[in-house]
Order: C-alpha cells, then structure tokens, then sequence
C-alpha cells in the first residue's frame, strides 16, 4: 500500500509539474522560415535565463496565424503579412493582434550551381513560375526545360512571392516542397532546376546560384545576399518578417521579444543569415510597446 500511495504522489507531482511548464512555457509556431532563426534565439534565451522555457514549432505560416486567431500561442511567425479576414475572425475570438517585425529577408531565387543563369529580371521570373515560359533558352540558357520549386500554400512565402512577383496563379507543373531546406536539396541536385527560399537558408552554401534580380528589364541588378540592397529595397524581393501577438506583449513574452529586438538579439539574426531591422521598423515596433 505504501509503494502505491508513493507511486500516485509522484504520479501527480509530475501531472502538476508538466501543467506548470505548460502555462510557464512560451508557444510560438509558424514560418518555416523563421523556424531556425528564433529556436536559435530562444535556445540562446532560454540559456541567459534559467528556469525560462520557450517551445517553438514550424508548420508554415498559415498554421501559426490558425493558432494565434484560435489562442492556441504565445506568438505567431510569419512571413507574410496576416490577412484582413484572418485579423478580424481573431477578434471575433477575442483575439486583439499586434504584429512586431524581428528581421528583414531577401527573399532568394535559386538555380543550380552548373547553370549559366546568374540574373533575371522580376517579369522573368513571374513568367517561369506562372508557367508562360518553360525552357531556359527563351531567358539566355540552353534549350532545357525549367523544373520549378516552390512551397505549399499553407506558407507564407508561397503567399508572398505569388502576390509580389508573381501577381497570378503558380504553375501546376511546379513542385511543391514542405520547406526552405527541401527546395535548396531539390535544386541542388537538379541542373534545371529553379526555386525560392529565405536569403538564411542560402549563405556559405555550395552548389547554388543566387539570383541578381531587377525591377524591371533596364534597371540594375541586386543582390539578396547584399544588406544594403535589401534594406534599402533596391532588390525586389525584400521583406520583413513577423511576430503576431495578441494585445500589447507583456510578461515572458515581451521579455523575449525585447531580446530578439536587442543588439544581441539583432546580431544573432546577421549570424543566421538574415538581416537586421532598418529604423523604420524599430519606429514601427514601438507601436506596441517595444
């Protein structure tokens, strides 16, 4: 009798640990691009701060905003922009969204390492993905056929790229991967391959191009591994990504948030390939307290 009175003891007093850690532990999920860039922030976080816990978890963006609408976490990452439709059936949940801007992403447009293409313009790569052109001779390489590499539309960056570049429906002929890390090893392994990832996923890796990209046919080329060309909006396909919250942070979540936004914080961003906040958005997170 004794032993299974000490067994249920310890049976509950684990129950009640793991629903403390669960209320104590800051849920974020969301962009798989963003993915390892904040577990790498919240793990070096969680470090400076013992006795904190942060759990973070991919799934796209569409499935982090689903779960911030439906409070079901701490803090949503996007990388895109959150829907008018997606804000107000939040509050209609009683769900009041802030969004707060950690990092800024050259979004890349990737070729294999062996390819003669090094550079297209905006259009040129809208008409690849839309499907209007599908052998690279008719964009300067050889007569082969363009194999295509995109995410699922659950993601943010599916959501991003359609509507920035472009401006119609995708092909049904591309392939849609899971993740960033996925599209690189597609491409990398495909000579006529083309695809697009976050810039984080790019840096220091071997058998990729990464696209020089302009506006339009007649305007210089940039760079997405180029900080100032992304900051400044020079290449095209710049773009800030997200936290969403509910209401003003406060708490664990706001103590976290304040280190992603710290110079330290900031610099871990760099590190992971990424590029810091210009002033305009440090101005712009202010807004909330930040």
């Amino acid at each position: 009798m004794k032993k299974i009175v000490i067994a249920l003891v310890l049976i509950l007093s684990f129950a009640l640990c793991q629903n403390v850690c669960a209320q104590d532990m800051i849920q974020i999920k969301g962009s798989d691009t963003l993915i390892n860039l904040v577990q790498m922030l919240s793990e070096i976080y969680m470090q400076k701060n013992p006795g904190k816990y942060i759990a973070v978890t991919g799934g796209g963006s569409g499935t982090g905003v689903a779960a911030l609408i439906n409070d079901k976490c701490d803090i949503a990452n996007a990388s895109r922009l959150m829907k008018p439709k997606e804000v107000d059936q939040a509050a209609r949940n009683g769900v009041s969204v802030n969004r707060v801007v950690i990092a800024m992403d050259g979004l890349s447009v990737i070729t294999n390492g062996n390819s003669p293409i090094h550079q297209l313009t905006a259009d040129e790569i809208g008409k690849i993905f839309r499907g209007e052109i599908t052998n690279w001779s008719d964009v300067g390489g050889p007569d082969s056929s363009i194999t295509l590499y995109g995410r699922q539309s659950n993601s943010g960056t599916f959501v991003f790229f359609r509507d920035a570049i472009l401006k119609g429906d995708y092909s049904q002929n591309m392939n849609r991967m899971n993740g960033n890390a996925q599209i690189v090893e597609a491409v990398k392994q495909d000579v006529s391959g083309i695809g697009y990832v976050g810039v984080g996923y790019v840096k220091a890796v071997t058998g990729l191009n990464v696209l020089k990209v302009a506006a339009r046919a007649g305007m210089s080329y940039a760079s997405p591994l180029s900080s100032e060309d992304v900051k400044s909006g020079k290449y095209p396909i710049s773009r800030p990504l997200n936290q969403y919250v509910n209401g003003t942070p406060s708490g664990d979540t706001k103590a976290f948030l304040e280190f992603e936004l710290s110079p330290e914080g900031q610099k871990i961003v760099e590190e992971e390939g990424f590029f810091p906040i210009p002033l305009e958005y440090q101005e712009f997170n202010k807004k909330v307290g930040l």
